[in-house]
């Protein structure tokens, strides 16, 4: 996948997304290359997480390398240990900020 994908293509339309992914993201208004793009991949995944409990970190891996043109297999193996940092981070401050 390049950068050059059509910012009004479908999400279905960038490898490691398919079908299911892009009817889940249908459902949080993410219908096109451009609005994925524009997406912090961590909040995009939290929402899947939260709606369907059984996403797995490849769903996040898969966003990140929509977003990036990487694939998402590239992604999970080389950064895997700092994406999930990252959301271990995200979680926390999240927990801190509830009431």
């Amino acid at each position: 996948m390049s950068r050059t994908t059509p910012s009004n293509a479908g999400v279905a339309s960038l490898p490691g997304l398919g079908p299911a992914s892009a009817a889940a993201l249908a459902k949080l208004g993410v219908h096109d290359v451009a609005t994925l793009r524009a997406c912090d991949a961590f909040e995009l995944y939290a929402q899947l997480k939260s709606a369907a409990p059984t996403t797995s970190l490849n769903m996040l891996y898969a966003l990140i390398g929509a977003q990036e043109g990487v694939d998402w297999r590239v992604i999970a193996r080389e950064r895997r240990s700092d994406l999930l940092t990252e959301l271990d981070t995200r979680r926390r401050s999240a927990e801190r900020a509830r009431p």
